[in-house]
Parts: C-alpha cells; structure tokens; sequence
C-alpha cells in the first residue's frame, strides 16, 4: 500500500511539473521568429530568355523578425498598469518549534486613491511552484484592488521549508502547515495593525497547494476571516502526509467529506464561513471531485447539510451559461457556499494571463467572481458572518 501511494505521489509531482515545463516550451515558441526564406532562386532546368533591365523587379529586402519578449499588462511594478504601490517584505511570525525565527516574506499591493482606513484586505496564497510576483501578475487580482478599493498581501511559501513552495496543507502540525497557517493569521493581524485595514473584512483565497492551506485556515481560524475562495484545491481532513495528500489530490476523499469537517472541527460551535469553490472539469492535477467535496463541506460547516451530507436547510439555485456550471446555496435569502465548475479548464486559475504558468485565459475571470462573492461578507465582532441588505435582496429575487 505504501509502495503503490509512493508511486502517485511521484506520478502526480511530475505531473505538475511538467504542466510548467509544457507552458514555457509554448511560451519559447510563441516568442521564437521563423526563419526567413532563402533569397536565392532554386535551380531550374528550364531556361527562359532574359528580360529588358527596365522589366525587371527588385525584390524588397525582408527584415528578419526580432523575438519581443510578452510582458503581463498586470505586473505588480510601481511604473506597471497596475497604479498602486507593490511592497515585498517579510513578517516575523511566532517561531515553530524546532525554529529560531520564523520569517514569512510577502507582498503587499495597496491601491492608489482609496482611505487606508477601513479598507478591505484580500490574501492571496499561491500553489505549488508558483512565485507572489507570478500569482499576482496572472491573477490580475491588483488590478481589480485599483477598481473597487482594497490591499491584497501575497505571503510566500519559502523553498527551505518545501523545495517546490509548496504549502503543507494536509498537516496541521505546529512544524508544518500549523505554523505556515499561525504565521498568515499573524501577518494579518500585523498588517491590520499597521495600515488600519478592515479586520471584519479579512478574506482569503488559494488555488492548489495555497487553497489547501486557506481551507485549514478557515478551520483553524474563522475570526479572523469573512470568507474564503478555494481554486482548484483538494478536500480537507483526510490527508496527513505527502503521499496521501496526492492520493487525496487524485481521487478525491475516499470517506465522507461532511464527516471529515467535524472532525477538523466543532460544528455546533463554528462560527459559520462563506466560501465560493472553483474548480477546472479538465484539471488532472486536482480531480473535479475534490470541488464537490469541498462545497460539501463547506456547508456542513454552515450546517446546511448533516455529518452525512444530506442537505437540513436552505435551497440551491443552478445556472448554466458558457461551459461554467454555478451551484449556489442560498439560505435566508442569502448564498452561503457557490460552486462553479468550468468546462475545459485544466489545473489553472480561469480567465487568468496565460502568459504565467498555472493561469489559463479560458473560463470566466475567477478574480472577480471571488471579489464579487468577497465584497458583501463581513464578519461582526461577535464573530457572526453579516451580508448586507442590497446583496440579501437580490439574492432572495433571483
């Protein structure tokens, strides 16, 4: 057994490696000139009699075409198109055990001509092999910041804590994703502190690797959080190792996913937490499973279905429109979890700059339907998830 879940992991690591691979070999070609014809005629057997000098035409000289390198319209640069200021830094967060210091390196991206005070923040956190400068410049999510007024703060996984940034999602351990999870919730904390950023509009949203650490996140710390967006991400609460996190990532929770939440978690006692679940029906990385799985256990957390999934309260509301399949649960008026699954899209975050590995410009714009689902959700200091009354309305009337 242990063998034959060795094998998957492995299988599934070189999997998403070579998606990258693939993506910059395109990229090499896209960029790379064709060659100019030769100008010399080629031989001929035949011999046609010469023409007058005034008769004949003197082919233009052709230019061979100069290789331009594509750069993303959305950079986080100061002088990119995106206006506000790009900040990277790092967060002394509480050390793990085992660790002296415990430096988590992020980026903070606040917009232009917005008040500082109470403005909403979003994190971002990024999958495996992936950069914060790649992550923000294919999500375009700064560009949306710019438009409708909020921080975002990409914190960055660190190779020596995994070789391929990738966030330990499947282990709760206070030396592993326990500690990569405390030290995102201190940050926060610190930069809510400092800036004067809405603490009850904190949101959180992942794809891959990163939605796995913002579903522990929401476990583990739904106070700090409004709402969270899980990309292409696997279920929470049955992987506890590398292995049988791919396993999970392959074929989806094998036990039942409303059950596995009450075990990361009191559900009588959870404070409740929105989610909106994206994920590609083409991903072979993370299979489509895992986002019924995770919307499953999202409303159990919301206890709209029971520990065996069967559904207590509330409707669903389902719409079909251009390859995107949108499920809404709607209680009170209100949509607590929205499931949207896109036809074709593979293990990529939709309607992305496909010029970055891992972002893919088919399917809707994922970043703003986060931030749509994001921007009416706060949570009160009594910990409660409030929605406002114009969002509630029209909810109730679609």
């Amino acid at each position: 057994m242990a063998k034959s879940l060795s094998k998957i992991w492995l299988r599934g690591l070189k999997r998403l490696l070579a998606i990258q691979t693939e993506h910059a070999q395109k990229t090499t070609k896209r960029l790379t000139p064709r060659p100019a014809r030769s100008a010399t005629p080629k031989p001929s057997s035949k011999v046609r009699p010469a023409k007058p000098a005034a008769a004949l035409r003197v082919p233009a000289k052709r230019e061979t075409p100069r290789a331009t390198v594509r750069e993303s319209r959305v950079r986080p640069r100061a002088s990119a198109w995106a206006s506000g200021s790009w900040t990277r830094s790092f967060h002394s967060a509480p050390a793990a055990p085992g660790r002296l210091v415990n430096h988590l390196q992020y980026g903070l991206y606040i917009p232009s001509g917005h008040a500082l005070e109470a403005m909403p923040l979003v994190v971002m956190l990024h999958g495996c092999t992936q950069s914060i400068d790649e992550f923000a410049e294919g999500t375009r999510m700064n560009v949306l910041a710019d438009r409708f007024g909020f921080a975002v703060v990409y914190p960055e996984q660190s190779k020596h804590a995994h070789s391929h940034r990738c966030w330990h999602w499947y282990d709760a351990g206070e030396n592993a994703g326990g500690a990569e999870a405390r030290a995102v919730v201190s940050l926060v904390d610190a930069l809510v502190a400092q800036h004067g950023f809405d603490s009850e509009r904190v949101y959180v949203a992942g794809i891959s690797a990163g939605a796995g650490l913002t579903a522990l996140l929401a476990v583990k710390y739904p106070q700090h959080f409004a709402a969270v967006a899980l990309h292409s991400g696997p279920a929470f609460g049955e992987a506890r190792s590398g292995i049988t996190a791919m396993d999970v990532m392959r074929r989806g929770a094998r036990r039942e996913p409303a059950a596995l939440a009450d075990e990361m978690t009191d559900v009588a006692l959870y404070p409740g937490m929105p989610a909106i679940v994206i994920h590609g029906d083409a991903d072979h990385v993370v299979a489509p499973v895992n986002a019924d799985q995770l919307a499953e256990q999202f409303l159990r957390l919301n206890r709209i279905v029971d520990t065996n999934g069967a559904r207590k309260s509330g409707e669903v509301r389902e719409e079909r429109k251009g390859g995107v399949v949108t499920r809404d649960f709607v209680r009170g008026g209100r949509r607590v979890v929205r499931l949207c699954r896109v036809q074709g899209l593979a293990h990529a975050w939709s309607g992305g700059d496909d010029a970055v590995p891992f972002h893919s410009s088919k399917g809707p714009d994922a970043s703003a339907m986060v931030w749509e689902f994001f921007k009416h959700q706060r949570r009160t200091g009594a910990g409660r998830i409030a929605e406002s009354a114009v969002t509630a309305a029209s909810s109730a009337g679609r």
